[in-house]
């Protein structure tokens, strides 16, 4: 089974290329870089694709708020051409918090929005001149100055609710999935593929320690944290068999901060949504994850301790045995 690794912004950026190098000796498919409101998403893959030669370059994910259309394919282009062609583009909505409070963009019209971003960066990656009018966006003549290192470049989506999963089984080449409770995930994963097949990824948090107790609490600090501020993952969950959980774990955080409130998460929670524990157990775990239809299941690294050495026995436990 094609594994992948996400190098996570609770990194520094040093870390990240460090982590990098290491997967590089291993046979790991893929290795996806995440942009919250840290690390520049283009200028960490470009930095990672040159610390490593077989592996494919990931974002997960640029938002499609922060930056035109144009701008994000002339990045794409051009770390796909300094990676001699390994980039996947993961593009995602992101949130109303984090685009308009911190990028200033009102949050409108996400579906559209994605529909035209597709549209666009397809046509500008492929080195012809643009003519485009949507209902956002109307581009005239826009030509690159340089020539794509390949004519397409595969476009992976971030989707949670039902209309983005809709949509991105239409026109992309690939889905990202997060935080969703396996039986879910495997139901909608069936339910999509029989009408078009694209690449299902979906990242999950991880955490290896050969203390237990302590991985377990570096998860659960991790998904209460996805829970506290972000309210699609949340209501998603509440939906999904987790209303009693996420509603106990957000009042905390609102009378708390994020000092005990991931003591709420639940052991059933934690298991149905990541992956915690010693490396006996960790792989245990993952082969959970096996059977429900993900093509490439994306191992979210959460360092326990130091993070060369919790990365090593990451490693040691779920990626060296990848095919």
């Amino acid at each position: 089974m094609r594994i992948a690794c996400s190098l996570g912004s609770m990194l520094t950026v040093n870390e990240v290329l460090e982590c990098a190098e290491i997967i590089s000796k291993s046979k790991t498919d893929a290795i996806w870089v995440p942009e919250t409101w840290g690390m520049e998403n283009f200028s960490m893959l470009s930095a990672v694709s040159s610390r490593t030669s077989s592996q494919k370059i990931g974002s997960s994910i640029i938002n499609i708020y922060s930056r035109s259309p144009a701008a994000i394919a002339m990045g794409a282009v051009t770390v796909d051409t300094l990676s001699k062609g390994r980039l996947i583009l993961g593009l995602g909505t992101s949130s109303l918090p984090i685009v308009e409070t911190f990028h200033g963009y009102e949050f409108k019209n996400p579906l559209q929005r994605m529909k035209e971003y597709v549209e666009i960066i397809r046509l500008v990656s492929s080195g012809g001149k643009i003519n485009y009018t949507g209902r956002i966006f109307n581009l005239k003549n826009f030509t690159l100055l340089i020539k794509p290192y390949r004519e397409k470049i595969p476009i992976y989506i971030a989707a949670v609710n039902q209309k983005m999963v809709d949509m991105t089984w239409s026109i992309g080449d690939g889905v990202i999935f997060y935080l969703r409770p396996k039986n879910e995930m495997k139901e909608t994963i069936s339910k999509m593929q029989s009408n078009r097949k694209i690449d299902v990824t979906c990242q999950i948090i991880t955490c290896v320690s050969e203390n237990s107790e302590e991985a377990i609490q570096r998860a659960r600090k991790t998904l209460a944290f996805y829970v506290s501020v972000g309210k699609i993952y949340r209501e998603f969950l509440a939906k999904n068999g987790f209303e009693k959980e996420t509603s106990n774990i957000f009042e905390e955080f609102k009378k708390s901060g994020f000092s005990i409130n991931h003591e709420l998460v639940t052991d059933h929670m934690l298991k149905d949504l990541t992956i915690s524990g010693t490396p006996e157990e960790c792989k245990k775990q993952f082969d959970t994850f096996k059977n429900i239809g993900i093509d490439l299941p994306i191992i979210q690294f959460n360092p326990v301790g130091n993070t060369r050495e919790s990365f090593t026995l990451l490693k040691k436990t779920l990626l060296d045995d990848s095919p």
